[in-house]
């Protein structure tokens, strides 16, 4: 049965540990620090409960009868990957696009490492069965699944093995027992591990043959024993009111520190074990990487649609609609939602079928790999045209929404802080948003998010050169040095 979203909240009151700052918290739905995320992920849940969404949002799954979160949804066929867009969208449009790392993200990741079991198999460890209970586990209870993948480093020109006096920055195993590992360390930015059911620690970056002992993949839940979360800044907590803030105060899905500091873990939950390859291939060899990048476009496409919307409201407030350069600017943006969307559709049209996938289709890998490039370049680009349109009105604004009430200055600010459409206190309300978006430490973190969540532009753009296209266009354009076209095109066959 799919559970809603108090029962969602009730999960979070675990005991588990967070640090904000020097204050351990307690139940996080109760935090001020972080209630109002916590209670924008419940509405994700309670989404499927409601007859307008519930088709959009689930499946039956043939086997148990029973329906389940679409993002769990292995796919098969371009109808089922369609099927799994409009999912991911109804769920990014609640959010406006804010909510990167949503339940659905993860979800989508261990659908694809469920399609190939396979790649988990072989060497010293077998987590393929593994793999196969977590799949079932996280789709049967609708969990909320986070991930750590990345590794803090002291010097970044040295593996995992040679960080510190200790080598004991990484995750690693102390500790072998019948029953399971004992394992000690830390993983950066635990985006919304929060809030989160479940924890998968891994590795998504090529480990060095000296890190063995670090290469190792498993889940946990954060109220395990010795799990501590230690949360960066909370936006949310900056927030002042809903008025003033209308995004950070609900969609901070935070980023945390984990650290891990002897915890057991079953072997029925290692995933990987002292396996360089095949912790690193969980991610490539299986569909779980382009899985999670169907997500992260959907969601990418729907906040330039709501930024790019924002825009529009802009134009219309101060009267700047029918002023050419404001409207070449307007068309700017709207062009780069329809980019935003054409990756998604094509990538879906483009879908690719391996013959060790056993019938599972995937995005286009070229198609996708190049969206990572597209929303790094553009979004800090929408984000200035965005701020460029509304000139010095972004900066001029009040402390509060509050303060129009005010027996002093509020007349006043109703008179001076007002345009030709739009009434002081719908001025200031639209201005606060865009601010909120483009200009508050909630954006800043945004824009900063949107050119890293996939990777560092240096490593993604790098592998865009390990597809084959550099060397399949070389030869289409070698084809002009011998003074003919033997092929009709680089994409004709």
């Amino acid at each position: 049965m799919m559970r809603n979203g108090a029962a969602y909240l009730s999960s979070l009151n675990d005991g588990r540990i967070v640090w904000l700052g020097q204050q351990k918290v307690g139940n996080v739905t109760s935090a001020a620090a972080f209630r109002n995320a916590a209670q924008s992920f419940a509405q994700l849940y309670e989404l499927s409960h409601d007859s307008a969404s519930r088709t959009a949002l689930t499946y039956l799954d043939p086997a148990s009868d029973t329906r389940h979160a679409l993002s769990f949804l292995i796919p098969r066929s371009y109808e089922e990957l369609v099927s799994k867009r409009i999912a991911h969208k109804t769920w990014a449009e609640e959010s406006f696009g804010f909510l990167g790392r949503s339940p659905d993200y993860m979800a989508s990741g261990i659908a694809g490492f469920a399609a190939r079991p396979d790649v988990f198999a072989g060497g010293d460890f077998d987590g393929s069965a593994n793999v196969l209970s977590l799949y079932r586990r996280t789709a049967e209870q609708n969990l909320f699944v986070a991930f750590t993948i990345t590794n803090p480093k002291i010097d970044k020109a040295k593996s995992l093995a040679q960080q510190g006096p200790g080598n004991d920055i990484g995750v690693r195993t102390v500790r072998e027992t019948d029953g399971g590992i004992v394992v000690s360390g830390a993983k950066s930015i635990g985006t919304a591990a929060i809030f989160a059911d479940e924890i998968i620690v891994g590795t998504i970056e090529p480990l060095s043959q000296d890190d063995v002992d670090y290469a190792l993949s498993f889940t946990v839940t954060p109220a395990t024993p010795g799990v501590i979360l230690i949360s960066r800044d909370s936006y949310e907590h900056a927030a002042r009111s809903r008025e003033d803030n209308p995004l950070s105060s609900r969609f901070d899905e935070n980023d945390a520190l984990l650290v891990l500091d002897n915890v057991f873990i079953p072997w029925e939950r290692v995933l990987t074990y002292r396996d360089i390859q095949r912790t690193f291939a969980m991610w490539w060899e299986t569909p779980a990487y382009t899985n999670m990048a169907h997500q992260a476009s959907v969601r990418f496409w729907t906040k330039l649609e709501f930024l790019a919307g924002l825009a529009s409201l802009v134009c219309d407030s101060h009267g700047s609609a029918g002023n050419p350069q404001a409207r070449a600017q307007l068309g700017r943006l709207l062009g780069y939602v329809q980019l935003a969307k054409s990756t998604v559709l094509a990538a879906e049209a483009g879908h690719e079928t391996k013959a060790e996938d056993d019938g599972v289709v995937r995005l286009n890998r070229e198609i996708t790999y190049a969206q990572r490039i597209l929303a790094g370049e553009i979004y800090p680009k929408f984000i200035h045209e965005l701020r460029m349109l509304c000139g010095g009105a972004l900066i001029q604004l009040p402390d509060s929404l509050h303060d129009l009430d005010h027996p002093d200055i509020g007349p006043m600010l109703r008179r001076f802080i007002r345009s030709s459409a739009q009434s002081a206190d719908e001025r200031i309300r639209l201005m606060k948003l865009v601010w909120d978006a483009t200009g508050s430490d909630f954006a800043s973190r945004h824009a900063h998010y949107e050119q890293f969540y996939q990777g560092a532009p240096h490593v993604y753009l790098a592998q865009m050169t390990f597809t084959g296209l550099a060397e399949k266009y070389g030869h289409f354009a070698s084809q002009a040095l011998a003074g003919k076209n033997e092929t009709g095109g680089p994409d004709n066959h």
